[in-house]
């Protein structure tokens, strides 16, 4: 299985300035939010919003705060929730980014594309 980095640039949804951050993110599917390290997130002005237990990889349970961020990647924006994570974590791209991205994973080739979109109605 092949890994997938990104650059996307980070801001704060909340600011009227142009301040972002750029970063390169492992995109990971299996991951619900995105991650990025809290003192970034501070510097950028993002609020807490509300904390959430987590179960790591080995098994053990971490408590993170989740704040919402704007993503920009290429054309791509959208706002997302974020955990700020600790100093020195991998940038990480999680599904409700991609989500709201509107972007997916080839599975083959490893390369972000443009999800295809389908809307339901309702007829009467």
């Amino acid at each position: 299985m092949g890994v997938t980095y990104v650059a996307a640039r980070i801001s704060n949804p909340r600011r009227a300035d142009d301040t972002a951050i750029e970063l390169d993110f492992l995109v990971d599917t299996g991951a619900i939010y995105s991650v990025v390290q809290a003192s970034v997130l501070e510097t950028l002005g993002v609020p807490r919003l509300k904390r959430a237990e987590f179960t790591l990889a080995d098994r053990s349970r971490q408590s993170y705060e989740i704040g919402e961020a704007f993503f920009e990647l290429g054309t791509s924006l959208g706002t997302s929730p974020v955990v700020f994570g600790p100093e020195g974590v991998i940038p990480l791209l999680g599904a409700f980014t991609l989500d709201s991205l509107g972007l997916m994973v080839n599975p083959v080739t490893r390369e972000l594309l443009p999800m295809r979109l389908v809307l339901a109605t309702a007829t009467g």
